[in-house]
């Protein structure tokens, strides 16, 4: 695998770099030589974040990971995607077919069962229109991090979500 590494507020020294291409290095039992894997690093503030990007046929393999410290953003987003291949792996092969991209050795190994996505308890509920703000407030009252209801200003399905520092943010559709 071929990795590219940039840098934005931030000097990619030789550790970076090493720890950078040891780390992703893990990832080489699952891609042919030529799989490009573009990471940018960064950091704003005290947080440390790293982007990996791998574009494979038609589709991306991506990781975003942030914390206080790059060396530990490394390690999560190697884990990350890891996780991703082996969970979606079936997928990723019946989309690609012969999986251009993946390494005879991944494609042929059988993972868990227990990493397929499985809906485990379904609900149903009456939708009363309800304005976002008051939305936020009734989610706040089940104490859940988001909360589906039908905006009584435009009679559309919409969700409401707890966002880092307090704010609230609003998922609707177009149009």
């Amino acid at each position: 695998m071929n990795i590219t590494i940039v840098g934005k507020n931030i000097e990619v020294t030789p550790a970076l770099r090493e720890a950078v291409q040891d780390k992703l290095g893990k990832l080489d039992k699952f891609f042919n030589q030529e799989t490009e894997a573009n990471v940018r690093l960064s950091v704003d503030k005290d947080r440390h974040r790293i982007e990996v990007t791998i574009p494979v046929k038609g589709d991306i393999i991506r990781s975003e990971q942030v914390s206080n410290d790059m060396y530990v953003s490394i390690d999560l987003v190697e884990e990350v995607i890891e996780r991703q291949l082996k969970k979606y792996k079936n997928k990723i092969i019946q989309k690609h077919q012969a999986g251009d991209s993946f390494k005879k050795e991944f494609l042929d190994r059988d993972y868990m069962d227990e990493d397929e996505i499985r809906i485990v308890r379904r609900k149903q509920f009456d939708m009363k229109p309800m304005y976002p703000e008051d939305a936020c407030v009734q989610m706040e009252l089940l104490g859940h991090s988001f909360y589906v209801f039908l905006n009584a200003e435009n009679e559309q399905v919409a969700v409401v979500y707890k966002r880092k520092g307090g704010t609230y943010g609003m998922i609707e559709p177009e149009g």
